[in-house]
C-alpha cells in the first residue's frame, strides 16, 4: 500500500526539495544574465571596444581624407597597442581589416606597424591575411612589410599546422623577385619533408640560375637536401654567408618593451633576434635574446590530440624521462623555437642519438643570429659589460657541445669573425671554450682566420692569457686527433670532419692543417718564452701541448711526427724546475718510441708513411744534447746549438763550467744533489759533488733521482743511454745511444 502511494506522487518533502533546487537554479540564472548585462554594459562603454567594433564593421569604400572617426579610432588602438599590447581578438580584427584593404592601401602599413600582440597571435588570422596577398591589390611594398611583421612574430603564432597547410600557396609568391627573399625565410621556418617536391626544388634552381647564387636560395635548397638529398643534387658551400637578413624591423623595440611591461618574457625567433638599442643608457642594454626559450608545441593544445593520433606525432615538451624518449624516438615533434633544444637534457639526447640533420641546420640558424646579433652586430656595446645573461648564454652552449662532442657550424663562422675585433678579456674562457671546438680548417684558409688575430692577441696580452690559449690550442689538437682517429677510413684514409656536415678532407690535407697548428703553436711559443722569461706556469702549458705532438702516430694513428723548435727545447733542459726537466725527457722518450714503430711499420706495410730525414736529424740532434748535458758533463761543446767563447767562459770564473748542466750541477736537480751527499756522507764537512760521479755513488743517486717521481727521466735513461754501447754519432736514420 505505501509502495502505491509512493507511485502516487512525491511526497511532501520531495516537494519542498524540487522547490528549492527550482528558486537556486533561477537564483544563478539572473545572476549570469546581471553579469552579462554588467560586462556588455562596459563593453560598450570602452572606448577600445568600440574602436576595434569600428574597424570590424567598416565598410569598403568608406572615405579616409577628413574621416575624424577613423582618425580617432585608429590613434585609440595605437596608443594601446605601444603601451599594452593587442590581444588576439584585436590582432585579428585590425590584419583582417588592413589586408583587406576596405579603405585603400594608404592605412595598410601603418596598421601594420602597430600590430603587437601582448601575448600570441592568432595563426587563423594570418592564414587569411596570407590568402589576401593573393588578391594582388596590395603593393609591393605593403607585402614586404606583411611578411617581414610574420617572421618577426613567428615564435609568437599560436600554432603552425595550417600555415605549413598552405604551404604550396606561400612557396608561389617566389617568383616575385621583390618578395623571394622574405618568402624563402619563411618558408624555411615551415619546411618539413613532405614540403620537399621536385617541381619545387625545379622553380628554385631556375630562380638561381636567373638571379645568381642568392644565399637565401642556397640555405633554403640546403634544408631540402637534408630532407630528400636525392632531389637536390646541387653542391651547397659548407661554408655559407648568412642567407637571411637580421632586418631591423619596426616592431622589435617596442614588443620587447610591451612585454616587459605586461612581466612576460619575448621568445627567441628562430629567424630574427629581438634587440633593443637603447641610446640614452647603452650600459643596461637586455640580453632578451640570450635567454633560451621554454620547449613548446608546435601546435596549440586543441590540435594536438588531432595531430598526435593522425601522425602519431609525440611533441617533445610531452616527454619526461629518457625511457619515453626511446619509446617515442622515431615520432619526436621539434619545438617551434629551436632555441629551446639548448636548455633541455633530453633534447639534447634526441640530437645526439637520432643525428636530425634538419634540426641542428635550424638550431644553427638560430644560434648565428643570437651570436651575431649578441656580439657582432650590437651598436650600443652589446655583451661588452660582461653581463650575467651573456656569460650564462656560452656557458649553456659549451656545455651542449661538450655533451655532442662536437661544436656548431653556426658558432665557429662567429668567431672567426669575432675574432679580429675581440680584446682578449672579455668572456675569455668562454671564448677560448668555443675556439677549442671548431673543426680542422684547411691549411689554405687557417692562417688568415686563425692564425692572425690570434698571434696579435698573443703578442699583446698577458702571461695568463697565454696560458689560456696554449691550453685552448692543445684541446683543439687533442679534438682534430680524435676525430681523425674516429672518422678515419681504412681504405682510401679520407677523414669525414664532422658527422653533420659534408665536409671531407684527405689525410693528405688533414696532415698539413695539423702541421700548420703545430709549427703556429711552437713560433708563439719560442717568442712567448721570450716575452715572458721563460715563466714556469707559460712552459707547462706548453708541454702539456708537445705531450700531445709526440705520441701522434701511436696514439691518434696520424702517420706525422714533427719536433719542438729549439725555442722551446733548450729553455726547457736549462729550466730551473725538476718538473719541466723530466717532462722534457719524457717527451723525448715518447719522440723516440713513435719514431722507432713508424720506422719499423715502413719496413713490413705498404700504407706506412715515409719519415723525413730531416725529421731524424732533428731528433738526433736534441737526443745527443741532453746526454751530453744531463749524462757526459760537456756543456758548451762546438756543434751544439748553444756555443759560447772560450774567453767569455773563462771570465765568468765559473769552474768547470762543462758540468753546469749534468744532472749533479744542474740547477733544477742541484738541491737533490746536496740532499743525497749529505745522505751519503754525513759526518764530512766539506762537500764535493764530484764525489757522486764515482760508479756506486752514481748508481745510487739515479735511484734516488727516480725514487722522487721523475719516471720520465727515468724512461729517457734506460731507452737512451747503456753503458755497454759506445756513444752514437747522431747520424742520419739513426737512433742515438750514450754513454757516460
Amino acid at each position: 500500500m505505501a509502495a502505491k502511494l509512493n507511485l502516487s506522487g512525491p511526497s511532501d518533502s520531495d516537494q519542498s526539495s524540487l522547490n528549492d533546487q527550482s528558486v537556486s537554479s533561477r537564483s544563478i540564472n539572473r545572476s549570469l544574465r546581471v553579469a552579462e548585462k554588467q560586462r556588455r554594459k562596459n563593453e560598450a562603454g570602452d572606448p577600445f571596444v568600440l574602436a576595434l567594433k569600428y574597424f570590424s564593421d567598416v565598410e569598403a569604400g568608406t572615405p579616409v581624407l577628413g574621416n575624424d572617426d577613423l582618425e580617432r579610432n585608429l590613434v585609440l588602438v595605437e596608443k594601446v597597442a605601444y603601451s599594452k599590447g593587442l590581444s588576439p581578438e584585436a590582432i585579428s580584427i585590425m590584419l583582417e581589416f588592413a589586408m583587406s584593404l576596405r579603405m585603400g592601401t594608404i592605412l595598410c602599413p601603418r596598421v601594420l606597424k602597430c600590430l603587437i600582440p601582448a601575448t600570441v597571435v592568432p595563426q587563423e588570422a594570418v592564414v587569411r591575411a596570407v590568402v589576401w596577398l593573393g588578391v594582388g591589390k596590395i603593393p609591393f611594398g605593403t607585402q614586404v612589410l606583411f611578411i617581414k611583421w610574420v617572421l618577426t612574430m613567428f615564435d609568437m603564432i599560436d600554432a603552425k599546422d595550417h600555415l605549413r597547410a598552405i604551404y604550396g600557396f606561400i612557396f608561389s609568391f617566389v617568383t616575385e623577385e621583390n618578395l623571394c627573399p622574405y618568402i624563402c625565410h619563411l618558408l624555411y621556418l615551415l619546411t618539413r619533408k613532405e614540403s620537399v617536391r621536385v617541381f619545387r626544388v625545379r622553380k628554385l634552381l631556375e630562380l638561381q640560375s636567373k638571379l645568381g647564387r642568392q644565399p637565401f636560395l642556397l640555405h633554403l635548397l640546403s634544408l631540402y637536401k637534408v630532407f630528400c638529398p636525392e632531389l637536390v643534387t646541387l653542391s651547397i658551400p659548407s661554408r655559407m654567408k648568412s642567407g637571411f637578413r637580421n632586418h631591423n624591423s619596426p616592431w622589435k623595440s617596442v614588443l620587447i618593451g610591451v612585454q616587459k611591461r605586461n612581466g612576460s618574457q619575448v621568445a627567441s625567433s628562430i629567424g630574427l633576434a629581438f634587440t633593443i638599442k637603447d641610446k640614452t643608457n647603452t650600459r643596461k642594454r637586455k640580453h632578451c635574446h640570450l635567454e633560451l626559450p621554454a620547449l613548446s608545441s608546435v601546435v596549440n593544445k586543441q590540435a594536438q590530440t588531432e595531430l598526435s593520433s593522425s601522425r602519431k606525432v609525440v611533441p617533445l615538451v610531452q616527454l619526461h624521462s629518457f625511457a619515453q624518449l626511446l619509446e617515442n624516438m622515431h615520432h619526436i615533434e621539434l619545438p617551434a623555437q629551436m632555441g629551446s633544444l639548448l636548455g633541455s637534457s633530453l633534447a639534447l639526447q634526441y640530437l645526439d642519438c637520432v643525428q636530425d640533420e634538419s634540426a641542428l641546420l635550424r638550431l644553427n640558424f638560430w644560434l648565428g643570429y643570437a651570436l651575431h646579433e649578441e656580439f657582432l652586430f650590437c651598436g650600443d656595446g652589446g655583451a661588452s659589460q660582461n653581463s650575467e645573461e651573456a656569460l650564462q648564454f656560452l656557458n649553456k652552449l659549451l656545455s651542449t657541445q661538450h655533451f655532442l662532442q662536437e661544436g656548431f657550424s653556426s658558432s665557429e663562422a662567429f668567431l672567426y669573425k669575432f675574432l679580429s675585433v675581440w680584446d682578449g678579456s672579455l668572456l675569455r674562457p668562454q671564448i677560448l671554450g668555443l675556439l677549442s671546438n671548431i673543426p680542422v680548417v684547411p691549411s689554405s684558409q687557417i692562417r688568415q682566420l686563425l692564425f692572425e688575430p690570434l698571434m696579435q692577441l698573443f703578442f699583446t696580452s698577458s702571461m695568463f692569457f697565454k696560458c689560456g690559449l696554449m691550453e685552448c690550442l692543445n684541446n683543439m689538437l687533442l679534438k682534430w686527433l680524435t676525430w681523425h682517429s674516429v672518422y678515419a677510413l681504412e681504405d682510401d684514409l679520407d677523414i669525414s670532419l664532422n658527422s653533420h656536415t659534408s665536409i671531407n678532407m684527405t689525410l693528405s690535407g688533414f696532415k698539413d692543417s695539423v702541421m700548420e697548428l703545430v709549427n703556429f703553436v711552437g713560433r708563439l711559443a719560442s717568442v712567448g718564452l721570450q716575452l715572458e722569461g721563460c715563466h714556469s706556469l707559460l712552459l707547462s702549458f706548453i708541454l702539456d701541448f708537445y705531450e700531445t705532438v709526440c705520441d701522434t702516430f701511436l696514439k691518434y694513428g696520424l702517420p706525422l711526427v714533427v719536433m719542438p723548435p729549439a725555442g722551446v727545447f733548450y729553455p726547457t733542459l736549462f729550466a730551473a724546475d725538476p718538473v719541466s726537466v723530466d717532462r722534457l725527457a719524457y717527451i723525448m722518450y715518447r719522440y723516440k718510441v713513435n719514431l722507432t714503430s713508424a720506422k719499423n711499420q715502413e719496413k713490413v706495410t705498404e700504407q706506412a708513411f715515409h719519415i723525413s730525414r730531416q725529421t731524424f736529424r732533428e731528433f738526433n740532434h736534441y737526443v745527443v744534447v741532453m746526454v751530453n748535458c744531463l749524462w757526459n758533463s760537456k756543456m758548451f761543446q762546438p756543434g751544439m746549438d748553444v756555443q759560447l767563447g772560450e774567453e767569455l767562459l773563462l771570465k765568468s770564473n765559473v769552474p768547470e763550467y762543462w758540468t753546469s748542466f749534468d744532472l749533479i750541477h744542474h740547477p733544477a736537480f742541484l738541491s737533490y744533489a746536496v740532499d743525497f751527499h749529505q745522505r751519503c756522507w754525513p759526518g764530512r764537512k766539506d762537500m764535493d759533488l764530484n764525489s757522486i760521479k764515482h760508479s756506486k755513488p752514481w748508481s745510487w743517486y739515479l735511484e734516488y733521482l727516480f725514487t722522487q717521481g721523475y719516471d720520465g727521466l727515468k724512461q729517457f735513461v734506460q731507452s737512451n743511454i747503456s753503458r755497454q754501447l759506445t756513444a752514437g754519432d747522431g747520424q742520419d736514420n739513426s737512433l742515438s745511444t750514450q754513454q757516460r
